[in-house]
């Protein structure tokens, strides 16, 4: 089954206490979309300036990935992010942010962008979201990813398009940002209580929470010793979770809960570099590798310790 993402593709400029890197490839749907490449094709829709050329295209190359949605302007610059990160990792300081083409990004799906199995509405404008999906067909499964800029800018208008989508991705500070609610499980409810069937909590170093109908999973992080560059790991956990679901032919809860594991698998790898050099390195082996040893590191059952 394919995917359709729909989001930024950008350049970063990041500053952790292990590094930093002027001008990285960066932005929501080329994390995702390489990510879930792993899994399934892709086909991404964005815009870029004149930029970001043939070299920086090369991120894409070799995967099932569909490039021709991305839109190219003349003349202009590709969106730009400045962050920092000091030893809270969880934590990013936006020192700049250009949104140049972005500004006036307006999301055209062609023929082979519109009838996707999977649907994946990245971080951007709530407004821009649900004028996609007015181009879609009837997707499988859409899924939805925010930011506290848009629950406090434009809460009515994300609201409205959380009302057509069966998955939304958000982090746990913004369940309780959205919600009103200090409680994380009471602030989950509440937002499924809009019409949600799904709901996948990011928690950073601390893993995973999925809400679906009355049930809960939680999966932990997977365990790195080294740690370089966080950015990106939500969209890349989206990715690899979005990827596998999409690769299955039937979305069951034992599906789901596989791909919570996978896509927190790919963002471990993630964040073991800055930007996407790490993704660049591994394989879809070395993916399948991690997923046991993760399977080990979380089984209980009939594992008994001695006296």
């Amino acid at each position: 089954m394919s995917i359709t993402v729909v989001g930024s593709v950008a350049f970063d400029a990041i500053q952790t206490p292990f590094g930093s890197v002027e001008k990285a490839i960066g932005g929501a749907a080329t994390y995702f979309s390489v990510a879930a490449s792993f899994f399934t094709p892709v086909s991404v829709v964005g815009v870029v300036g004149d930029d970001f050329g043939a070299e920086e295209m090369k991120i894409f190359a070799g995967r099932t990935i569909d490039t021709s949605g991305i839109e190219r302007v003349p003349g202009a610059k590709t969106f730009f992010w400045r962050g920092e990160y000091g030893y809270d990792l969880n934590v990013a300081q936006t020192k700049d942010t250009q949104l140049n083409v972005f500004a006036d990004f307006k999301p055209k799906l062609g023929a082979v962008h519109r009838d996707p199995n999977v649907l994946f509405l990245a971080n951007i404008d709530p407004d821009l979201q649900y004028e996609v999906l007015q181009q879609a067909g009837r997707p499988k499964l859409v899924a939805l990813d925010t930011m506290n800029y848009w629950i406090d800018s434009k809460k009515a208008s994300l609201e409205k398009v959380m009302r057509s989508i069966d998955l939304m991705l958000i982090n746990e500070a913004e369940v309780r940002q959205f919600s009103g609610e200090a409680n994380l499980i009471k602030g989950a409810r509440a937002i499924l209580d809009i019409g949600i069937d799904t709901l996948v909590v990011k928690r950073g170093e601390y893993g995973v929470l999925m809400f679906h109908d009355d049930r809960i999973f939680a999966a932990p992080a997977y365990p790195l010793e080294s740690v370089f560059d966080p950015t990106g790991a939500g969209d890349t956990f989206a990715g690899g979770f979005l990827g596998y679901l999409a690769s299955r032919k039937h979305l069951t809860e034992v599906e789901m809960r596989r791909a919570i594991v996978f896509g927190s698998v790919v963002a471990s790898y993630n964040v073991e570099a800055f930007s996407l050099d790490r993704l660049r390195a591994i394989s879809r082996d070395d993916i399948e590798s991690r997923y046991r040893e993760f399977r080990a590191l979380t089984h209980f059952e009939d594992f008994e310790l001695e006296a």
